[in-house]
């Protein structure tokens, strides 16, 4: 066993700001962050536009207040209002301390950090690392976690929550390098294993580790999830692969143009055009190719997104990774040509229920970034807020855990418990007589999650998803894992991979079909109006006896009355 004081699940920014703020906060604390991969390959490095922050420098009358209203309205008004102001009041301060340890911002003529413009904000307010900004804010935060002695287990996937009645004692995980399954007794857990996106398979934008599996595992431990139903699609992921093209290709001046030469977006948000909302954004993109405005091809139906009028210099300093993925996956550089471009599932903003300290309703538990729903986001996030969330919900959470941990007696994780998560594996390798190859089901979950639970939903396409995936979870149950081997068994990481998903798909469609409104990235073409009578209040799934039981919660109101969206 591996006893710590604070062990935080995830190396992206979120896990890596709270591990090194915990030990700011107390540095007698003995913190260790275990990863799937190696902290500055996870998904963190793959965000490419920037964070939010109101530091006037592109647009001196910008204000703390006009981002807070931006991030709310974008919400579709499911934002809980003292999170937002939490997290866009604290932004000024997080981004100039990455600047003080070392992020290499890009800078404007005058060498104060730029801004660009992003969708739904109402002044040019993303601060961003060309575009590469994830990328280079891990590497900063890997560095001051390496000298503050933050202990790293690489290569760990988590299994289970190791709960005594209400509280946690730890967790247990494998040894993906050996195969070994260990405890880690922790007076404090931090989930931030990022989102779940990637159920939607090849629709989606996210690595093929984004499994969910900080909220599978806290889910099926008795923490409530919340509003798991509200899944984001990204408005230009790239035709055959979905990876991201980032928000900043349109906050430098990108068209999204359709097989008519037309910029159709004034027709779906005259006053910001392609800088609208991404859900209104994805949702016109799909309206337009629906209505044969679209281009065809193999792949699938698309869109152009335009940036040859931008010039080579502009692309090539402040886009350089966009045209090497365009060039690499597509054969298309943009200097040159238009951008093959489709919506793409691309972030979460559902998931563990937390309050704006980053605690749980388990003691003991803690989670901050894209596996929290600390109801920053709402209904849909606005661009430029998600890497402004886990380093702003990291850092408190980090430092909430430090604070607390010390008032929690440490446990020891029992010995049974390991035999029995041991022999719960085991059981995967034992040859039958019919078999499903994991494979197989992960590709169909992700088509039935695309056609029937996507970007517009009605209550026959949604029961039919319901269905799949209830059926794959019963096929499921003969999944087998052939490879027995301890090394590295990423056949048998994937089916537990697998299993997360099935879990969490089966909460956002449950979610998706009570929620009879439209709102923000919940699009119901039978439902098509917000219903702020019946629906103003978030969705929670509490999982008894395998299933999700569906539970509601109030939406936390302050200064912004409920207003409708336009832009």
């Amino acid at each position: 066993m591996k006893p710590f004081d604070i062990v935080v699940v995830g190396g992206g920014g979120a896990g890596l700001y709270a591990a090194m703020e915990a030990m700011k906060t107390n540095p007698s604390l003995k913190v260790a962050v275990l990863s799937k991969v190696y902290p500055n390959r996870s998904h963190t490095s793959a965000a490419q536009g920037g964070a939010n922050a109101a530091l006037g420098n592109t647009a001196k009358d910008d204000t703390v207040e006009m981002h807070i209203f931006d991030t709310i309205k974008g919400s579709d008004y499911l934002a809980d209002q003292d999170a937002a102001e939490v997290l866009c009041s604290e932004a000024p301060k997080i981004i100039r301390e990455l600047d003080n340890i070392g992020t290499p911002w890009s800078r404007l003529d005058d060498k104060t950090i730029a801004q660009r413009p992003f969708g739904g904000a109402g002044r040019p307010r993303c601060c961003y690392c060309a575009d590469k900004t994830g990328h280079t804010i891990l590497q900063t935060l890997y560095e001051q976690c390496l000298r503050k002695g933050v202990k790293f287990f690489n290569e760990y996937l988590v299994l289970s929550l190791s709960v005594d009645g209400s509280r946690s004692k730890g967790l247990i995980a494998m040894n993906m390098k050996n195969g070994k399954i260990e405890a880690f007794p922790a007076r404090a857990v931090i989930f931030a294993t990022g989102g779940y996106a990637k159920m939607y398979w090849n629709r989606s934008s996210n690595a093929a580790g984004n499994s969910g599996d900080g909220q599978a595992v806290a889910y099926r431990a008795g923490i409530p999830l919340k509003d798991m139903e509200f899944v984001q699609f990204h408005p230009t992921g790239l035709r055959k692969s979905g990876l991201l093209v980032t928000e900043g290709a349109r906050g430098e001046g990108g068209y999204l143009v359709n097989n008519k030469g037309e910029r159709f977006m004034n027709r779906y948000a005259p006053e910001k055009m392609e800088l609208g909302p991404r859900d209104l954004v994805s949702r016109s993109i799909e309206t337009e190719i629906l209505e044969g405005r679209g281009f065809d091809s193999p792949a699938g139906p698309y869109m152009h997104l335009d940036l040859t009028h931008l010039g080579s210099e502009l692309i090539k300093s402040r886009l350089p990774q966009i045209r090497e993925m365009s060039m690499y996956f597509e054969g298309v550089d943009p200097i040159e040509e238009p951008i093959p471009i489709r919506p793409t599932a691309h972030y979460s903003m559902g998931g563990i229920d937390t309050d704006i300290f980053g605690r749980t309703p388990m003691d003991g538990v803690y989670a901050a970034g894209e596996a929290a729903c600390v109801s920053v986001h709402g209904a849909n996030r606005l661009g430029g807020n998600s890497l402004l969330e886990i380093l702003v919900f990291g850092r408190i959470a980090g430092h909430t855990a430090a604070e607390e941990a010390g008032r929690h007696e440490a446990r020891e994780i029992s010995r049974q418990e390991i035999e029995e998560k041991e022999q719960e594996l085991r059981a995967l390798m034992k040859p039958s007589g019919h078999y499903e190859r994991y494979g197989e089901l992960r590709e169909e979950l992700g088509d039935t999650l695309a056609q029937n639970v996507g970007i517009f939903r009605e209550a026959s396409k949604i029961s039919k998803g319901i269905e799949d995936i209830a059926a794959l979870k019963e096929r499921f149950r003969h999944v087998r894992v052939f490879d027995s081997s301890d090394v590295f068994n990423t056949n048998l990481i994937q089916v537990l991979e697998l299993q997360n998903m099935l879990d969490l798909a089966e909460t956002v469609a449950a979610g998706a079909y009570v929620r009879e409104e439209s709102r923000g990235s919940h699009t119901r073409t039978d439902f098509p109006v917000r219903d702020d009578e019946k629906w103003h209040k978030h969705t929670t799934y509490t999982y008894e006896n395998g299933k999700p039981v569906l539970g509601e919660k109030p939406v936390t109101m302050g200064r912004y009355e409920l207003q409708e969206r336009t832009y």
